[in-house]
């Protein structure tokens, strides 16, 4: 009987022998994990301060940029007044905002900004802003006739709609019938 006992001795020791490696590679990948788990903690902790300084760097870096773009144009305008003063005549000096007109609208192209047709073009509500209407008969109804202001795109979204009079061709009222060409 003693061998049976010691049989089972020997089989619940290795039972337990088998128990314990088994909870130690469990420790030991619970603790690998927790390792894991705190260096990807840190390092989120770290990407969270981190991305609002490159967006804000990021941010002030394109103004700076775009500044940089307008500066020649600042500087011609200073130039335009400077000399409107001592101009021989008006045109000289529209000449020369012209020039600016052309050079700013050069500047904003190549930021993706482009100027929406609006005179002569089909009213359209998503690019248009109609401020009133004007009756103009040899003209399509629906046309834009006049622009009060330019409207912007930017990379193809609307920044600011046109500003417009639209062309409302009126209707001809019938008059009623008057009460003598009834009878």
């Amino acid at each position: 009987m003693t061998d049976k006992k010691e049989e089972k001795k020997v089989k619940a020791d290795k039972g337990e022998a088998k128990l314990s490696k088994k909870l130690e590679a469990l420790q030991k990948e619970k603790d690998e994990l927790f390792e894991k788990l705190q260096r990807v903690s840190a390092d989120y902790a770290n990407f969270q301060k981190r991305v609002p300084r490159q967006i804000e760097d990021s941010v002030s870096y394109e103004k700076e940029r775009i500044i940089k773009t307008l500066l020649p144009a600042l500087d011609n305008f200073k130039h335009t007044l400077d000399k409107a003063h001592s101009a021989e005549s008006v045109e000289d000096v529209l000449k020369g905002v012209q020039i600016i007109h052309e050079q700013m609208l050069d500047i904003l192209k190549s930021q993706g900004v482009e100027q929406i047709k609006a005179a002569g073009e089909k009213f359209d509500p998503s690019l248009h802003q109609a401020l009133m209407q004007r009756s103009e008969p040899e003209k399509p109804e629906g046309v834009v006739l006049e622009e009060f202001q330019a409207g912007y795109k930017l990379k193809g979204r609307v920044i600011r709609p046109s500003k417009v009079v639209v062309n409302k061709i009126a209707e001809e009222t019938e008059q009623p019938e008057s009460k003598e060409e009834g009878q």
